[in-house]
């Protein structure tokens, strides 16, 4: 057999196959509709498992600390037991080192509070007290604050205090209370005992983190508020350290000064976060798996149903005698071209729908981009349809060939 041969015999195949999906338009349409959900399935549910996996790394490295002194190993949500004691007296030493430039300690503290805009109607909320907002904290409407009081750089006559009954609120909670800068809110850290605060800045910065609509305030008012000033408690103290420092260096110096404590490098805070939430990160692989599975046995599926509803048309053409070769890629060459259609539109579908549920999620659950179908995503849904529908079709068309026969013709 010549080249030549082998290319018309290409092309007769190929006109076959479309004039064959042209003749049952419906049944085209339809099919391609399927391969289009099949892929819409993989896309979605392994972006899905993408973002769940990058997401909780983006939020931590967005923190941009260097070494983390908690109270413990860390609980399904870190830093709310606040066990850190005397955490202004361990920030004030650790900002001696020469190895910490500027003094660059932070320390933290997270508590579940009661916010609402009476005194009668709160809910609640969790709020985090830090010593100053930062430039990170990217307001939508507002300024931040600096909490003098707990930072405590100068002399106590000469310092100026700011007011410390301000606090920023999350966006999605101006939203529900319909809150804007300059307004008052009540705050307590039981919904019987609230007290007026101002609202000073709207901003998302620990939302984001945390995966929840937060208050932010300065330290030292939620310690008081929540009765933890006397023993100084905080969820950790964050050191930035300089860039030739050696972190895993300073990391063992400072567990051995306060062996009570877990002092990691941010490294490995992360990777203790995530041995504590393996659930989340096999919730990521799992959505992956299954949208692999998920999208290979639909598509089989269908192309197979696709294929065995031409019984009739294959069996006439065996009885004029085509091959089973010529009739098997026949199937294949339909199944190439369904699988390429249903492809390209599920791909296109996908970053429409993927910013649609991405919209649900950061309005419910406070996460950006929690749909994330990267390239490789892209790739998985398209060769889930092109290639295995048509690996499918020809293994079902040459199955169906051997079945054609004059009697399905009678059938």
């Amino acid at each position: 057999m010549t080249w030549r041969t082998t290319i018309a015999r290409i092309r007769a195949i190929s006109g076959l196959g479309v004039a064959q999906l042209r003749y049952s338009a419906g049944r085209t349409i339809l099919a391609v509709g399927g391969v289009m959900l099949a892929v819409l399935a993989v896309t979605l549910l392994a972006g899905l498992g993408v973002g769940v996996m990058e997401t909780g790394q983006e939020k931590f490295d967005a923190a941009g600390r260097d070494i983390w002194i908690t109270g413990g190993p860390v609980a399904d949500a870190p830093g709310t037991e606040n066990d850190v004691v005397g955490a202004r007296r361990i920030a004030a030493n650790i900002r001696e080192r020469e190895d910490v430039p500027g003094g660059d300690v932070s320390t933290i503290a997270m508590h579940e509070v009661y916010i609402g805009t009476s005194a009668a109607e709160v809910e609640r909320v969790t709020a985090v007290g830090i010593q100053g907002t930062h430039r990170h904290f990217d307001f939508e409407a507002g300024q931040g604050f600096t909490d003098a009081a707990y930072n405590n750089t100068q002399s106590a006559g000469n310092r100026v205090e700011p007011p410390s009954d301000v606090v920023v609120i999350h966006p999605t909670l101006a939203n529900r209370f319909d809150l804007t800068v300059g307004d008052t809110v009540y705050l307590g850290a039981s919904s019987q005992r609230t007290q007026p605060y101002t609202v000073i800045g709207i901003g998302s910065y620990y939302g984001q983190y945390l995966g929840t609509p937060t208050v932010t305030m300065p330290l030292t008012e939620l310690q008081a508020v929540t009765g933890t000033a006397g023993t100084d408690r905080a969820a950790f103290v964050t050191v930035n350290v300089t860039d030739d420092a050696d972190r895993d260096a300073v990391r063992d110096e400072l567990q051995a000064t306060y062996p009570a404590y877990e002092v990691r490098t941010s490294d490995d805070q992360f990777a203790a976060m995530v041995s504590d939430r393996i659930l989340v990160v096999a919730s990521g692989v799992t959505l992956i798996g299954l949208a692999i599975v998920g999208g290979v046995s639909f598509t089989a599926n269908l192309l197979a149903l696709v294929t065995y509803q031409q019984r009739k048309p294959l069996a006439a053409l065996r009885a004029i005698g085509l091959s089973r070769w010529l009739l098997a890629g026949l199937i294949g060459v339909e199944g190439a071209l369904i699988g390429l259609l249903g492809g390209v539109l599920g791909l296109a579908a996908t970053p429409v729908l993927a910013r649609g549920l991405n919209h649900v999620a950061i309005t419910m659950l406070g996460f950006e981009r929690i749909v994330r179908p990267t390239a490789a995503v892209y790739a998985l849904g398209f060769g889930t349809a092109l290639v295995v529908g048509t690996v499918v079709a020809v293994g079902t068309g040459w199955q169906a060939s051997r079945l054609a026969s004059p009697a399905a013709l009678e059938s």
